[in-house]
């Protein structure tokens, strides 16, 4: 017990404490917001997990480029349209908007749809366009 009552290592015990929270917080984050995907995650996803893709942006940008394999869902009508799409939730969903957050904003309603995991892509289109991946139209 002589450990713990002196100063130095209480000051030892205390930065241990706070570096072990300040690991442990990406963790803590990434599970109550969601996964957020770079694009080369993205791409592993669509690839070798069969990943679903839904578009959120307007039909316009949708028209004028978009992921392989997305399908364009309007981010007002998610709800609505998932159903219709008649997706496998047991395979993950990609969310995708212009820049990452609208499909954070719509992860949450997605989750609660049933689909086993469900990430989004951080920087959305742009970010997918700024590493040089292919767009289709």
């Amino acid at each position: 017990m002589n450990f713990l009552t002196q100063i130095d290592n209480l000051a030892l015990i205390a930065l241990l404490l706070v570096s072990g929270a300040a690991l442990f917080l990406p963790t803590l984050s990434t599970l109550i917001s969601g996964k957020g995907l770079s694009p080369t995650e993205a791409t592993i996803w669509m690839n070798r997990r069969k990943a679903g893709v839904l578009d959120l942006r307007s039909e316009e940008a949708f028209k004028a480029g978009h992921l392989p394999g997305a399908k364009h869902v309007p981010s007002n009508e998610i709800v609505a349209r998932i159903e219709k799409l008649k997706l496998d939730r047991k395979n993950p969903l990609i969310l995708v908007c212009e820049t990452g957050v609208s499909s954070r904003k719509a992860m949450a309603e997605v989750q609660k749809l049933g689909f086993a995991e469900v990430g989004t892509l951080d920087g959305g289109v742009q970010a997918w366009q700024a590493a040089a991946l292919p767009l289709v139209k």
